[in-house]
């Protein structure tokens, strides 16, 4: 089984030491990690994990971050490359706080299981630390542990008959199921809303940085351009940036997309301006619609 089919309808793991991974220690680290992100820090245990953007101070989205809280610190899991700009944005508001940034990515390891089967399996698998976040957007979780002990894990995913999935086949799954990444969907260009990835939010937490304009945009409703899954009659991926039309209007651009062989035609994102008409688009000379999302 290929790891693509393995993601869709069993599971498969992935190698994810490229993310970027760092430690958030000190007596301060609650405090400041609640005051810089956009999800609520201070109501976390030990084990537990949130998906979050750092903002800066015109609300645009810096970079997002899986934050996962044990006893004596946060490791913050980053897409590999947005790591030093969180890092540095991080240290940079460090000021009188007793806090520490401790770059984590070559003395722990990082796996992922993710497909329908996933939860099942990661019960089965010893490692010291989790978190419930995905790659693909896919049922599944993470794990993370010391590097010598990364090769007992993988001997264990061989023994349950595990296939490895390919970065490019985790792409693949991760356009089906509508989940935008950072670096490619998501960018230092963006508003929170514009995203739509609005669990990364906690709209009554306090106060972070960008909180007033991520707040005066809900309070206004004033979204001009919303990022949309698509998909794209064909087998030609578009690059980036190509247009969306509709009518003879250009009302878009295009951020990532893949071939999908289970749908058969394209799946892609695009930023679409929020008020429009259409219900087919064309991009690069293809029909495209608004794929349905999860809950729709």
């Amino acid at each position: 089984m290929s790891g693509y089919q393995a993601l869709r309808e069993s599971a498969a793991w992935l190698d994810l030491d490229a993310r970027g991974r760092f430690r958030v220690l000190g007596e301060d680290r609650v405090r400041l990690l609640h005051a810089m992100t956009t999800n609520h820090i201070q109501q976390m245990k030990p084990g537990d994990s949130v998906y979050a953007f750092f903002l800066n101070a015109q609300g645009r989205i810096v970079g997002d971050a899986n934050l996962l809280a044990l006893d004596d610190h946060f490791l913050v899991d980053t897409e590999p490359e947005n790591y030093d700009d969180i890092f540095q944005h991080l240290d940079r508001f460090i000021i009188a706080d007793d806090v520490v940034l401790e770059d984590a990515r070559q003395d722990t390891f990082a796996i992922g299981i993710e497909g329908p089967d996933a939860a099942a399996l990661l019960e089965k698998i010893e490692a010291p630390v989790r978190g419930s976040y995905t790659v693909t957007g896919a049922p599944g979780g993470r794990f993370y542990g010391p590097a010598a002990g990364k090769a007992a894990v993988l001997e264990q995913l061989a023994s349950l008959g595990i296939p490895q999935a390919s970065a490019q086949e985790a792409e693949i799954v991760r356009l089906e199921q509508h989940h935008p990444r950072y670096g490619a969907d998501i960018t230092n260009r963006h508003l929170v809303h514009e995203t739509q990835m609005l669990h990364a939010v906690h709209f009554s937490k306090g106060c972070y940085i960008g909180q007033e304009i991520v707040e005066r945009v809900r309070s206004r409703g004033q979204v001009h351009r919303l990022l949309v899954p698509l998909t794209i009659e064909g087998t030609t991926a578009p690059p980036a940036g190509t247009p969306v039309i509709c009518g003879e209007e250009t009302i878009g651009e295009t951020t990532s997309a893949a071939f999908s062989p289970a749908l058969g035609k394209v799946a892609a994102f695009a930023y679409i301006r929020s008020q429009h008409q259409c219900k087919t688009f064309q991009v690069a000379g293809a029909i495209a619609v608004a794929a349905a999302t999860k809950g729709s």
